[in-house]
């Protein structure tokens, strides 16, 4: 349990009869060893004096409402309501509900931002949290208690050959992008990225740390002896190539699988959740003499998103390359390199050139050297496709500058850029219908006002999410793209090149017509694809 600060509390509670000095003086020698631990969970943890009198005072002192919990006083399915590792990562358990309130019991009282983090996620809910405070030990002995949600589905007692094929295959069952190996102090933990999000699966027992290592790398054509990082694939999955990073810590060799589906189908661009306006498309990307950059930090889907758009423009009489790291879909009718030790993007990207392409994929721009080829490229007739890591679609221009581009060759050459990110999406299985509260309406008409953006809730509803065995009781199923995109405008051109600061070059585009990625996740928000939680959680708006 947190406390504002250490003296003041022990003194508290001597005055209050409820410790002896000397109990604080031991508590204190106590914390010198274990500095990140709180006084009072030390006295609760070395038993110095009776837990419910010891709870009782701290919550006076601190005027919050406390709760020693019992397995007895959760009343609820908690995993209906938060994921176990929701509950683990934020210190929190639900575990009761009255007349449209929700109690849950917090182990820190210092850290708003989990407790704003839950109470958001039961307003999405319609439910008012109300909150109570407990030992940081008694919550965990209580989230420890529970079972992990999929650990019945990995043969843990099997041995190591059928242990690793059945993580593998779980995973892929689960729709899991990557599989997170990692060893701890006294377990392994295995965990399945499942729609952008972490969800732990199983633990395993330490003493199983050697043989399962061992058969990772032997399957992977991983050097047995080495423990620094090293790369390797695994082919025994007809239908997945999967990607396998190693890399040492403090309790062993970490391991991450990427799951990546051979011939997978390309998606629509309007599937992916691009605005569906062919005219909007095709004044993004039926260009020449350019280049389009999509901006992101990484897992939010730009390769996705550029495979859609060349298959928006492929046609037979198309000569279309791509250059990548790694391929991750082949496309029939298009010639796709792959970047190694070799040869460069930008290396790859000048042998290209003399290839006669009209369309030219790069994976990435990442120095000043790629970018200035593809500029040139696109300067000299070619097409060019690529990714950039930023924060917005404006901030590309920000970026390119950074990496040396000229300001001339931007203002030229860059036609669109284009910023994504992608949220969960409601679960059809098992999401509740109902109508927006009125602080959720406040907050988007709000924001929507700063756009002159008005937002009418007639015939609108959101969704509580519930949690069921399709979705892992997440509430989500699959995920789709927010959007936000820039055309370069001949003003836009013509302030660039004059090396304005982008926050004029913003305010400009706003006043042409340039939307935020907010204003396309409240339109998701409104056709009920997802929740205003789940944008909070991946744009922080409130």
């Amino acid at each position: 349990m947190a406390v504002k600060n250490t003296q003041p509390i022990g003194i508290e509670l001597v005055k209050r009869g409820v410790v002896s000095e000397d109990t604080i003086n031991r508590a204190l020698q106590y914390q010198q060893i274990n500095p990140k631990k709180r006084l009072g969970d030390i006295i609760y943890e070395l038993n110095l004096c009776d837990p419910y009198k010891l709870l009782n005072a701290i919550g006076e002192i601190l005027g919050e409402k406390t709760m020693l919990l019992t397995l007895d006083d959760i009343k609820i399915d908690i995993t209906q309501f938060l994921s176990l590792d929701i509950a683990r990562s934020n210190k929190a358990i639900p575990f009761a509900i009255e007349g449209g309130k929700v109690k849950v019991c917090f182990s820190e009282t210092t850290n708003k931002k989990n407790m704003e983090t839950i109470r958001l996620l039961f307003l999405n809910k319609g439910l008012v949290m109300e909150k109570y405070i407990t030992f940081n030990k008694n919550l965990q002995d209580i989230l420890d208690s529970f079972s992990t949600e999929s650990s019945d589905d990995i043969a843990v007692n099997a041995d190591v050959s059928e242990l690793v094929d059945s993580i593998i295959k779980n995973a892929i069952e689960k729709r899991a992008s990557d599989v997170h190996i990692e060893p701890m102090e006294s377990e392994i933990r295995i965990r399945y990225r499942i729609d952008g999000e972490l969800f732990t699966a199983a633990t395993l027992e330490k003493d199983k740390q050697a043989k399962l290592i061992g058969r990772l790398k032997a399957i992977s054509n991983m050097h047995q002896e080495k423990q620094e990082s090293q790369d390797g694939r695994i082919l025994l999955y007809p239908e997945y190539n999967i990607r396998v990073s190693s890399q040492k810590n403090v309790c062993g060799e970490k391991f991450v699988l990427r799951l990546l589906k051979k011939n997978a189908n390309v998606q629509q661009i309007f599937d992916l959740g691009f605005p569906k306006d062919k005219e909007l498309v095709n004044k993004c990307f039926n260009k020449r003499n350019s280049i389009v950059l999509i901006a992101a930090p990484t897992g939010e889907g730009k390769t996705t998103t550029l495979y859609s758009i060349i298959d928006y423009l492929d046609r037979p009489e198309i000569n279309i390359t791509t250059i990548e790291d790694p391929v991750e879909i082949r496309i029939p009718g298009l010639n796709q390199i792959e970047v190694d030790s070799k040869a460069s993007f930008s290396d790859s990207l000048r042998t290209v050139l003399r290839q006669d392409p009209d369309i030219i994929l790069v994976g990435e721009i990442r120095d000043k050297e790629t970018a200035e080829i593809a500029m040139q490229a696109g300067q000299t007739g070619h097409y060019v496709l690529s990714t950039i890591h930023t924060i917005d679609s404006i901030e590309v221009i920000t970026r390119l500058r950074k990496i040396g581009v000229s300001n001339y060759d931007i203002g030229s050459t860059l036609a669109t850029s284009i910023s994504q990110r992608l949220v969960r999406k409601v679960c059809p299985h098992c999401a509740k219908k109902r109508e927006f509260t009125e602080e959720e309406k406040k907050i988007i008409c709000d924001i929507g006002k700063k756009y002159n953006i008005e937002y009418d809730f007639t015939d609108k509803y959101t969704y509580t999410t519930v949690g069921c065995a399709n979705c892992n009781n997440s509430g989500f199923y699959g995920r789709i793209g927010l959007f936000e995109i820039l055309n370069i405008t001949d003003t836009i051109k013509e302030l660039i090149v004059q090396d304005t600061p982008t926050i004029q070059i913003r305010n400009k585009a706003i006043e042409e017509g340039y939307r935020p990625l907010i204003i396309d996740g409240f339109e998701k928000v409104l056709n009920g694809y997802t929740t205003l939680s789940e944008l909070n959680s991946k744009l922080v708006i409130f």
